[in-house]
């Protein structure tokens, strides 16, 4: 008895390739275990949480967490730029969102990146491309009368055979203590070797407990909407505070860098807390408070900026 033979037209070859090639790269898709994103909750009581940490290289590598991020924060972690490099819609600084993805074993930063640049663009429906362009920039330099940032008290190095301690984790801003200022009182020890940002309305707060002027000059292109250069020379870590007057036009969109360990949060408050009444005193515009708070000036530049243009978004994410 004769086998069957088994004939394949150049189609079915043809069909057959195709569906081997879809399903290698499939398989090659770097791509979170399980995901979630779905709008934030709206605010209530004039305070919100702002926060994005996790992933390799963090204290928590196997959870990325998100909330009441915008767009264009999600951008800047999952493509390793800053706010500055992003164009697109206005509400990419309006909306929030809510982020839980479990992060696999073994997951290195690039691969890291890649799966949130995967998740962004399948939910969101998102699609961009990049252009290069000399834009207005800042150079952050020595004031005239010099430096007026307070140098760290060196870190007591732990005993021999101690576990290392975990970071402190940011606080609900609704359950710390207020100044009289009406800004919350930072725990000590919070952040160390970073800066933390805070705001009210009309009124914004830098935070530093060992923070370094290049973290100073990340946190200033947050505020700033474009490049910051650190230009003062100053290499060391540094204890300050800079309270100023921030640009109304740029709303609760763009958070600055977090103290190291917490990831980035800002808290944001309305009046001040129980028994405390915020002292309406004026502040200084961001230039003029660098100056005279820190010794430091910004003087304006031209610089060359990759850019992330999105062309595309959905608003409302595709569900999980």
């Amino acid at each position: 008895m004769e086998s069957p033979v088994n004939i394949r037209t150049p189609f079915s070859i043809a069909l057959l390739f195709s569906i081997g090639l879809f399903s290698a790269h499939a398989a090659d898709r770097p791509e979170f275990e399980v995901a979630t994103v779905k709008p934030s909750a709206p605010i209530t009581d004039g305070r919100i949480r702002v926060m994005l940490n996790g992933g390799p290289g963090t204290p928590d590598p196997g959870r990325l967490t998100g909330e009441n991020v915008t767009l264009r924060v999600l951008l800047t972690k999952a493509y390793g730029v800053k706010s500055y490099q992003v164009q697109g819609s206005a509400w990419m600084d309006s909306e929030r969102y809510d982020v839980s993805a479990k992060v696999p074993v073994g997951t290195t930063k690039a691969q890291f990146e890649v799966m949130l640049q995967n998740l962004i663009a399948d939910r969101f429906k998102m699609t961009l491309h990049r252009e290069k362009k000399d834009l207005p920039a800042y150079a952050l330099i020595l004031g005239k009368g010099g430096s007026k940032l307070k140098p760290s008290a060196p870190l007591t190095p732990a005993p021999e055979g101690a576990q290392p301690q975990a970071p402190p984790q940011v606080p609900n801003p609704q359950r710390m203590q207020m100044g009289r200022d009406g800004f919350p009182t930072m725990p000590a020890g919070m952040g160390r070797g970073g800066i933390a940002m805070m705001m009210m309305p009309g009124r914004a707060r830098l935070v530093a407990n060992g923070g370094t002027v290049t973290r100073l000059a990340e946190t200033l292109e947050q505020q700033l909407d474009r490049a910051v250069i650190d230009e003062t020379g100053l290499t060391g870590n540094y204890d300050f505070t800079l309270t100023f007057e921030p640009d109304s036009s740029r709303g609760m969109g763009i958070m600055g860098p977090m103290p190291v360990g917490i990831g980035r949060a800002m808290s944001v408050g309305g009046p001040g807390g129980e028994g405390h009444q915020p002292e309406a005193e004026p502040v200084a515009n961001l230039f003029t408070a660098v100056q005279e708070q820190l010794g430091l000036k910004l003087e304006p530049r031209k610089s060359p900026v990759e850019q992330l243009i999105v062309d595309h978004a959905e608003k409302t994410p595709i569900e999980n």
